[in-house]
């Protein structure tokens, strides 16, 4: 019904940068908040960035002042520009949406995650 799908993972060296984006498709109505996730390996998920219809944002601390996450909501896409990149970086990155959809029997509610896009920073 929805489907989110990441793209602009890759290697990147040390101090380099990437930039991921996410699309959304399906009978969406609107979009709340998506954000970008990753996991290393033998570690949580952990929320990287979020936002808001409204453009708010938030990062997590390890990230603040390098990412910038940004949204076009007349395209259903949420981007993640990666400045500043290092090693801990390395991840599978995945995109997440709260979203409501429209339906047979109207308007739905869920959350989606996209299959992720794999981040390898070396140095």
């Amino acid at each position: 019904q929805v489907q989110l799908v990441e793209s602009g993972g890759g290697l990147v060296q040390a101090g380099g940068s990437l930039r991921l984006s996410c699309a959304a498709s399906g009978s969406i109505f609107s979009i709340n908040v998506m954000g970008w996730y990753r996991q290393a390996p033998g570690k949580q998920r952990e929320l990287v960035a979020a936002i808001t219809s409204g453009h708010s944002t938030n990062y997590a601390d390890s990230v603040k002042g390098r990412f910038t996450i940004s949204r076009d909501n007349a395209k259903n896409t949420v981007y993640l520009q990666m400045n500043s990149l290092n090693p801990e970086d390395t991840a599978v990155y995945s995109c997440h949406a709260d979203v409501n959809y429209c339906s047979a029997s109207g308007s739905s509610h869920g959350d989606y995650w996209g299959q992720g896009t794999q981040v390898t920073v070396s140095s």
